[in-house]
């Protein structure tokens, strides 16, 4: 879900103009920039480690709203969601529980949240016997044990997904990742944004890799997650290939988006099933489809079901981290607000990852969901690369320090070390699967588990004089 605040979606598309105004509407003056996170969790049974169903989670997300500040959302009378003044929390399809923060100035204010929302959720969660994990994969529960959440959108999706690739469905019910959401002040920005991003993903993929298991067992994969999204449907997954134009703009995006077909559109609070035609955007804009013509929601729900590495709708969301354990959530955002928000360390970033080619960059894409940091990387390792891109991203977000006391960079310490290390979460996490399920379960526990205990990391003067130090207390 996009943090972005959108309007006048019912607006009918007459001129195609429309379709690049929508991705411009984006744009921000810097001193409105801010960063935006998804934290998807596993839901799993405490005891057992096995996925839990529908029924159990709907219990667990009542009491979260009741508990809150929230508005629950229902379809068709079952709770889907809870809806907060900025925030959202939502259900993925195979159950997992997924945060959607609010659009924050800095990285206080988003973990702020994140540990606010954990230590509310993990508690009632363990009154019902539940647990979660920070991990990009189910690690015991096979495909066919885990029950889709009752939401009409995935029963359209879940049928096709059958039809075009052979992991859908476990990209579905099966992975948890984290999104980064991120903003520019123009075209020519937006696109560096997005070239250096997807430039960067192998290394996201490396550096955060924590989804080694699955069904139960090592899949042969660190992430898992990364082979199963490379599997899940090719007219909407991967990379972009028109990002290595320097010249690619809004234009290009909207001509990819327009030739992938769709899934559905949304008329009076139901979905109408496009995927037996697989009717593109294009064809849709252009005959409309159940005399249904489109509108700007229309063109906003299809851009949110293209699931490519990095997208824009209209903000740039990055997409290529696993779940991870609590203490490490933050430092995706870190790294990438890092080195995207400043621009010593973007251009500094781009002449290392700078790739040579689609098929160079895609080849070294899909080693690294294998050998993590061990991939090699122009006469090295992504690990070397993970040490370069750290300290600059480390730099620019001193830079862009708000206060004395407010450096971003505690939040690089975790992924600083496993650079530093070489060892990467699903080595660790692989190096102790031995035992018992018990035994595992304990272990997973230990690795990835959430407990209500997840302190904010704000510094102690920013909430006591935030207006004086950091000028963020708007956030607090």
């Amino acid at each position: 879900m996009s943090t972005f605040a959108k309007n006048n979606l019912a607006t009918p598309i007459t001129d195609p103009a429309q379709l690049i105004d929508f991705l411009a509407a984006g744009a921000k003056p810097r001193e409105r920039w801010g960063v935006g996170v998804e934290f998807e969790k596993l839901v799993i049974d405490a005891t057992t480690g096995e996925a839990v169903d529908y029924a159990r989670i709907a219990v667990l997300l009542e009491r979260l709203g009741s508990a809150g500040d929230w508005e629950k959302i229902f379809e068709d009378g079952r709770i889907i969601a809870l809806k907060g003044p900025g925030s959202s929390v939502t259900l993925e399809p195979g159950g997992q529980l997924e945060l959607s923060g609010r659009l924050c100035a800095d990285l206080f204010c988003s973990h702020g949240d994140f540990a606010g929302h954990i230590n509310q959720a993990t508690t009632i969660a363990a009154e019902l016997g539940l647990a979660f994990l920070g991990l990009g994969t189910q690690p015991f529960s096979p495909l066919e044990a885990i029950a889709w959440v009752p939401k009409e959108r995935y029963a359209i999706m879940g049928p096709y997904m059958l039809r075009c690739g052979d992991l859908g469905q476990r990209m579905m019910k099966q992975t948890a990742g984290i999104q980064v959401n991120l903003d520019f002040a123009d075209e020519a920005e937006c696109f560096a944004r997005l070239r250096l991003s997807q430039a960067l993903t192998p290394l996201l993929y490396a550096l955060f890799a924590n989804s080694p298991l699955l069904d139960g067992a090592p899949s042969g994969f660190l992430s898992t997650r990364g082979e199963i999204w490379a599997r899940t449907d090719p007219d909407r997954t991967g990379l972009l290939p028109f990002l290595l134009d320097p010249d690619a703009g809004f234009a290009a995006y909207v001509e990819h988006a327009l030739d992938v077909p769709m899934y559905f559109i949304h008329r009076a609070g139901h979905y109408l099933d496009m995927t037996a035609q697989r009717c593109t955007f294009r064809h849709y804009l252009a005959e409309g489809f159940a005399g249904q013509r489109a509108t700007l929601g229309d063109w906003d729900l299809h851009l949110s079901t293209l699931f490519t590495e990095l997208r824009l709708r209209p903000q740039i969301e990055v997409r290529s981290m696993d779940s991870l354990p609590p203490a490490l959530s933050m430092a995706p955002a870190a790294l990438l607000k890092g080195l995207l928000y400043d621009a010593d360390a973007s251009r500094d970033a781009w002449e290392l990852c700078r790739p040579d080619s689609l098929a160079t960059l895609d080849e070294t894409l899909r080693a690294s969901w294998r050998d993590g940091l061990r991939t090699p990387w122009r006469g090295g390792t992504l690990r070397d690369l993970a040490r370069e891109c750290l300290a600059l991203a480390r730099e620019g977000l001193r830079r862009q320090r708000l206060c004395a006391v407010c450096d971003e960079g505690i939040f690089l310490g975790g992924a600083e070390e496993i650079a530093a290390n070489g060892v990467t979460l699903a080595e660790r996490l692989l190096a102790d699967w031995r035992g018992d399920r018990s035994t595992r379960l304990d272990w997973l526990k230990r690795h990835c588990g959430f407990s209500p205990d997840l302190k904010s990391l704000c510094p102690e003067r920013c909430l006591e004089n935030p207006q004086e130090d950091c000028g963020h207390n708007l956030y607090h």
